[in-house]
């Protein structure tokens, strides 16, 4: 199936854009599409942690994704 995935901040700059299509099998869930990302781009392994945001929602990893979800990677955030 054919997903879109938003990236806000710093995963903005990792994948070089702010809209990534993606090709993957049906029942990927968020934690394979995290283990995906890092894979074909290696600097989401160095970020202390990213999340995932489904439908605006904070997912877990078991979640599973389908071709019409608004799915965003949600980097993580420093305050001061």
């Amino acid at each position: 199936m054919n997903i879109q995935v938003l990236a806000f901040g710093i995963a903005k700059d990792i994948l070089g854009q702010q809209l990534l299509p993606l090709e993957v099998s049906e029942n990927t869930s968020v934690l394979l599409l995290k283990e995906l990302l890092v894979r074909d781009y290696p600097e989401f392994a160095k970020l202390a942690g990213f999340s995932i945001a489904v439908n605006n929602e904070y997912r877990q990893d078991d979640y599973l994704l389908s071709e019409a979800d608004e799915i965003a990677i949600i980097p993580p955030v420093s305050g001061g």
